[in-house]
């Protein structure tokens, strides 16, 4: 978002964990770790395709059990900067499991809600320890959206502590 009253229509999460920048790089972007913590509680992630360079493309579905049995959620995107240690950005959309973009209204999400949002994930070192910025742009900062993002945070603090090599 370029406004200057962006913060309103993101969710902008600032984390630290005690473990080094590679390993939590290696969380957003090694499908394998993702999988273990992306999502809000109860969610897994039973398909994470991520083709991690600029241009590459990223599709990853979310399931929750509901009384009516399993839902899926899928998400489609592409990065658009990718700076090892540094800085992920890519975009996402609500897809279909062949990645094909689908208009919220047509899974029922509110009127305004954003075909395609922004996530930016920026990383910096201090004394072996790693400051996490996460951005996600076009998601407001009171919605669900922002509760599972800081859901899926904590998983990924217990699950980078429990492969940190300290």
């Amino acid at each position: 978002m370029t406004d200057n009253d962006g913060s309103r229509d993101a969710v902008v999460i600032e984390r630290s964990f005690d473990a080094p920048v590679g390993l939590i790089w290696q969380m957003w972007t090694d499908p394998h770790h993702f999988k273990a913590w992306y999502g809000p509680n109860g969610a897994t992630i039973p398909v994470a395709k991520m083709d991690v360079r600029v241009g590459g493309t990223r599709l990853v579905c979310m399931e929750m059990q509901t009384p009516d049995g399993a839902m899926q959620m899928w998400f489609t995107g592409e990065y658009r900067e990718v700076v090892e240690n540094q800085r992920l950005v890519y975009t996402e959309s609500m897809s279909d499991e062949n990645g094909n973009v689908l208009s919220p209204s047509d899974i029922g999400m509110p009127d305004g809600h954003p075909v395609t949002t922004e996530v930016s994930v920026e990383l910096e070192d201090i004394d072996g320890r790693t400051k996490m910025v996460m951005t996600h742009a076009g998601i407001p900062g009171e919605s669900p959206g922002a509760a599972g993002w800081a859901m899926a945070l904590d998983k990924l603090a217990a699950y980078a502590g429990a492969h940190s090599e300290r």
